[in-house]
């Protein structure tokens, strides 16, 4: 039997910060913070980040993969939609990603702020549909986690 053509998947992230939900939530909202947790990156040349913050806007970025990655010069583009924003609590976003041109995925991701003594904890949830040369539901898993490991850092954490 061949791989299937589609992959189905739900995963859930969770992650505690020592810093308010008012100061991850401006992590998530400000395109300058955003930027640098997220679209920068020494792997890979960012050519287009916008966000237009608000329930309906959109966020955009593309990037051309670096040499050290197994599709050098390929543009990776990421477009979403936001669906539901409650501030300092949630955002809900639709994306679908596309690798030279090709759809990849289509993914629901729910970012969900939990006030706690120490701080925050961040339970994210990644609804998704894989398609072939995705890189799949473990690629896309472990470059969340990559990336909450540099929002922390944002965090000065």
């Amino acid at each position: 039997m061949s791989d299937p053509s589609v992959i189905h998947n739900t995963f859930v992230i969770e992650r505690s910060y020592a810093v308010s939900p008012e100061k991850v939530f401006a992590a998530l909202s400000d395109p300058a913070k955003k930027r640098r947790w997220y679209g920068d990156s020494d792997h890979r040349d960012l050519e287009t980040f916008e966000i237009d913050f608000r329930v309906g806007g959109a966020e955009r970025n593309d990037y051309r993969l670096g040499p050290q990655t197994p599709f050098p010069g390929v543009v990776i583009a990421n477009d979403g939609h936001f669906h539901d924003i409650v501030t300092n609590e949630r955002v809900v976003l639709a994306t679908h990603m596309t690798m030279g041109g090709k759809l990849i995925s289509v993914s629901l991701l729910t970012f969900e702020l939990l006030p706690t003594v120490a701080g925050t904890d961040l339970v994210f949830t990644h609804q998704g549909i894989f398609y072939e040369n995705s890189g799949g539901v473990e690629m896309r898993k472990a470059g969340w986690n990559s990336l909450f490991d540099r929002l922390a850092k944002e965090l000065g954490q």
